[in-house]
């Protein structure tokens, strides 16, 4: 956190023009900004990250400046559609250019699909594991065509889980960040001890 304030970065997913996942992301980030929160927004329409080699990305133009801002978030709400029951290659391309960055940090995510998005949101669950990071025990998911119409959220379910979404977010989103920073400076043994010699 910084001078108090969450800091939450939007991930978009993809690459579409017109996504509508870009839509529910912006919904989202604009009523965080609301409740108090900072929100970056990282959108790889306007931001290109070429596909993550791990011979060339550390060093690339792209890399650090990105790396900054992951590292700076508490929390990362990450959107993607549902392609074939996966993340897209455009979220899985950000997930796999960090892993130190997400150790103790909360995941939300939010998923366009028809299918509720629940193996989605599960292999987001298992990048969040394998690099220390933690989850809301729940994903939003929507349908493109009922849900979101004409570039804006007009669903009032959708609106309302969102709104669920976004209070756990700064909730638990700084309760989760406060720890991880007392953890950092302490000498207390857990899991984010093996980060404090990066310091």
């Amino acid at each position: 956190m910084i001078d108090g304030k969450l800091q939450v970065l939007g991930v978009v997913g993809s690459l579409n023009q017109n996504s509508v996942t870009r839509i529910v992301i912006q919904h989202a980030a604009r009523a965080l900004v609301e409740l108090g929160c900072s929100v970056d927004v990282f959108d790889p329409v306007g931001e290109h990250l070429p596909l993550f080699n791990p011979d060339s990305s550390y060093s690339a133009a792209h890399y650090e400046p990105l790396q900054r801002r992951v590292a700076s978030a508490d929390v990362l709400l990450l959107g993607t559609p549902d392609y074939h029951g996966s993340v897209s290659s455009t979220l899985k391309n950000f997930l796999d250019h960090f892993w130190q960055e997400f150790t103790g940090k909360l995941f939300a995510t939010v998923v366009a699909s028809h299918e509720k998005g629940l193996t989605v949101t599960d292999q987001v669950r298992t990048v969040a594991r394998q690099c220390y990071a933690w989850t809301l025990p729940y994903g939003v998911s929507f349908e493109d065509r009922a849900d979101v119409k004409q570039g804006v959220v007009v669903s009032d379910t959708l609106k309302k889980r969102l709104e669920m979404m976004v209070h756990d977010i700064r909730n638990y989103g700084q309760v989760l960040a406060s720890q991880r920073l007392r953890d950092l400076n302490s000498n207390e043994p857990g899991f984010m001890a093996r980060h404090r010699a990066a310091k």
